[in-house]
């Protein structure tokens, strides 16, 4: 009996430690996880789905700017952002530009929905400018929300293909563990191509002289609310647009009722990542 006493301490033990250890663990997660920042500039919630898969504090790249919030320092900096025309969207640039940023691991992904082309090799650029050298760097595959050169309907039809929860685990789990690994440098072709695009689509803030509004508006507000350069007043008429655009597509997408159309859109389905709501957006873009 006293044997059988003895045995049932030593299993109790051995099991308290493998618990203790387990929780140990998940604290230390908890820790590196508070010990990162992750920036991301959205639209239609794409890279805000990424940057919350990552985890670490959320830092919206528009309230940033807003806010003048422009020093940071800890332990892991991140920035999450959508390839515009094969490159960096013009508020991100900006955030950049006047950002001081300090961390001992620096990652960056670039969310794309077609090609990405030099996307990520121009924000390495960018950041080097500011003495920032990214240690890890990856590319997602996802919906594409540019109204006038997809269809959105194709698009979710063809989104299982995207294999975009496999892209994702694989992306989070290298930079839990701190990979050091950036993505494989374009070919001559590809950066010459990406050049002469990106200048072509080059956004100037004039672009969203090619937005109508149609008469179902009800002036709910959420166009300008999900605004990230506050570009969009909504008052006794219609919404007014005020030519700093950012071409990131939000105000046309988060539209409940259709009412606001580009040229060249392919029909009149919208897109908004399924897991963010409306006001995550408008959480991470109004800057009214």
């Amino acid at each position: 009996m006293i044997y059988v006493y003895k045995l049932f301490i030593i299993i109790s033990k051995t099991f308290s430690n493998f618990i203790t250890a387990i929780i140990s663990s998940v604290i230390d997660l908890n820790k590196m996880e508070k010990k990162m920042k992750t920036f991301y500039f959205t639209g239609t919630g794409n890279s805000l789905s990424v940057a919350k898969k990552i985890g670490g504090n959320l830092c919206s790249i528009p309230q940033m700017i807003k806010n003048k919030e422009f020093f940071h320092e800890d332990d892991a900096i991140g920035i999450v952002f959508p390839c515009y025309g094969f490159d960096v969207p013009n508020i991100v640039r900006e955030f950049l530009s006047k950002a001081t940023l300090k961390a001992n691991y620096f990652f960056a992904i670039m969310t794309y929905g077609n090609m990405s082309g030099a996307g990520l090799q121009n924000l390495e650029k960018l950041a080097k400018e500011k003495n920032i050298k990214f240690h890890y760097t990856n590319e997602i595959l996802m919906i594409d929300n540019f109204l006038p050169g997809f269809d959105i309907n194709v698009q979710l039809k063809n989104e299982q293909k995207k294999d975009i929860d496999r892209q994702l685990i694989a992306i989070v789990n290298d930079i839990k563990y701190r990979k050091v690994n950036l993505v494989k440098k374009k070919g001559i072709f590809t950066r010459m191509f990406s050049a002469i695009v990106s200048k072509m689509l080059s956004i100037t803030g004039l672009e969203d002289k090619n937005f109508r509004v149609d008469k179902s508006c009800i002036k709910c507000g959420n166009c300008a609310k999900v605004c990230p350069r506050a570009n969009i007043t909504v008052e006794t008429e219609n919404p007014v647009y005020h030519h700093r655009c950012e071409y990131c597509m939000a105000c046309i997408n988060a539209c409940h009722l259709t009412s606001i159309h580009i040229k060249g859109e392919k029909n009149a389905k919208r897109f908004r990542n399924r897991n963010i709501t409306l006001q995550e957006i408008i959480n991470s873009n109004n800057c009214l």
